[in-house]
Order: C-alpha cells, then sequence, then structure tokens
C-alpha cells in the first residue's frame, strides 16, 4: 500500500533569545524523526529529502511534475546534515540533495547513495541580510565592520558545526578577518530558513543565508552579496539513494536535470554548478 503524498517541513519556530539555538535544534529533531515515523514502512512515489533552502522552487516544481505524471513526489526539507543522517538510519527517502558537498560525501561514504547517480544540479551565493525595513548596505570585504553594525544584536546563521549555509558563513567571516568578533554573538539555527526567519520577524538584525533565501522572503533585503572567494563554491549535489525504489526515484530524478527544470531553478535565483 502507498503512503499518501505530502509535502513535510522542518518546524520553523524560533526565539531570539540566548536559547535560540537550543529551541530550533529541539524543533527540527522532533521535526526530522517525525517525518521518519511519518513514512517508515510505507513505499510512496519519489520521497525526496532535500535542503530547505530548496523548498520554494522544489515546490513548484514539484506540482509541474504531478501536473505532467500524476504522482506527487513526498518532500521533506532540512537541514543537510539532519536528512543525511536520517537516512542513515533508515528513513525512506528515494532522492536526496544536499546544499553542500561534504553531506552528500558522507551520504556517499556511508554507502547510502548511488555513487554513480551523484551528479551536481545547482550553485547559489551567500548574502548578508537585513530586515526590509532598515537600510544601508554592508561592505563585506577584509575587516568588515559587521561587529559594530550589530551592536547587542545577534547575527542569524545556520549553526556552523554542521548546517551548510553556516559552514559557509564561517568560512567567509574567517576570510574576511571577523570571525573572532562574530562568533559569539551567532544565533545559531538548525537550518537556513530558521536563520532567515530570524531576521524576517525582526528577532536578529542581520542574517547569513543563500541569495535564493533572500529572495523568497520580501521581510528581508540583500545588505550584502559574500565574496565568491571567501568560501568554497555552492554546490547542491543530488543523488539517488540505495534504498531508492528506481522505478519512482528515476524519472524523478531525471526530471530535476531537464531544461524546464532547469529554467525553473534559475527563476527562483539558482544558478548552474
Amino acid at each position: 500500500m502507498k503512503a499518501v503524498a505530502t509535502t513535510v517541513t522542518v518546524s520553523q519556530t524560533s526565539q531570539a533569545s540566548n536559547t535560540t539555538g537550543t529551541m530550533l535544534r529541539r524543533a527540527l529533531g522532533v521535526a526530522a524523526v517525525g517525518a521518519s515515523l511519518l513514512f517508515a514502512g510505507h513505499a510512496a512515489a519519489q520521497q525526496v529529502f532535500a535542503a530547505a533552502s530548496m523548498k520554494d522552487a522544489l515546490d513548484d516544481l514539484s506540482a509541474t511534475y504531478t501536473k505532467e505524471t500524476g504522482k506527487k513526489p513526498v518532500l521533506v526539507y532540512g537541514a543537510s546534515s539532519t536528512l543525511a543522517r536520517q537516512i542513515e538510519k533508515g528513513a525512506p527517502a528515494d532522492v536526496f540533495i544536499s546544499a553542500d558537498q561534504d553531506w552528500m560525501d558522507y551520504a556517499q561514504k556511508h554507502d547510502l547513495i548511488e555513487t554513480k547517480t551523484r551528479t551536481n544540479l545547482l550553485g547559489n551565493e551567500l548574502v548578508l541580510i537585513a530586515p526590509a525595513t532598515t537600510s544601508g548596505d554592508v561592505d563585506l570585504k577584509s575587516g568588515a565592520d559587521l561587529d559594530a553594525k550589530l551592536g547587542n544584536g545577534k547575527l542569524a546563521m545556520g549553526d556552523p558545526a554542521h548546517v551548510p549555509a553556516g559552514l559557509y558563513g564561517k568560512a567567509a567571516l574567517e576570510k574576511l578577518g571577523i570571525w573572532s568578533k562574530l562568533q559569539g554573538k551567532v544565533a545559531a539555527a538548525d537550518n537556513v530558513r530558521n536563520a532567515l526567519l530570524l531576521v524576517a520577524r525582526g528577532e536578529a538584525p542581520y542574517g547569513i543565508v543563500y541569495k535564493t533565501d533572500a529572495n523568497a522572503e520580501k521581510r528581508v533585503r540583500i545588505a550584502g552579496t559574500f565574496p565568491a572567494d571567501s568560501h568554497a563554491p555552492i554546490v547542491y549535489p543530488v543523488a539517488v539513494t540505495k534504498q531508492a525504489n528506481r522505478a519512482d526515484a528515476d524519472p524523478f530524478f531525471k526530471f530535476l536535470q531537464t531544461p524546464t527544470a532547469q529554467a525553473t531553478f534559475q527563476r527562483f535565483g539558482f544558478s548552474r554548478p
């Protein structure tokens, strides 16, 4: 019996306080485990585990795919680190899309994916955001005065210990020589979309997210773009998992690489890798 295809998203509850990171970690943990339990033991069409930053574009593409094929993918969004570990624990994903190479490397090392299917799907940019009600840009160069601009506020970003956007952000801030001044002011979120929400709600004056996240949220504006050479290239690899039902997984996996899908991704701000 096939499970009903639905869209599952991570919890977006957050608070701007010293306990922000803990609360977000708990929220995402519950969501990820819930997703695993919801689909455990069921075979559903195209169960896709994807980086949270892909939500808007992938939701759009899912609707197109359903219209064309009659099959509605099951979409589970979260931090790439959390998704990779959930797959490792047996969560029934057919396709995995990571926001960086490291977590796809992890999946490959642990024999969770079909290595021959691994493909670089998309690229992205790293930006500094601020609430849309504010003004003024930040010149993201060596020695940038972001610490002074933050004052007593927090810098929202993905957890730099494991979330790809946070890892890219930490690397960029280190390259600019300002990480040591800012690390004590970081509001670490469990995925990039929760970091986005902290700024959108005015709970943090600045945040580090992908360009596509900033484009998707009207309550924020881009205050600066990190130099491309300040961090590793942002690449989203995709692969079919070892446990996949290939009859369901392969058509959607191939659809993601079609000109139609690529055009949609670019409309949402993604680039070719």
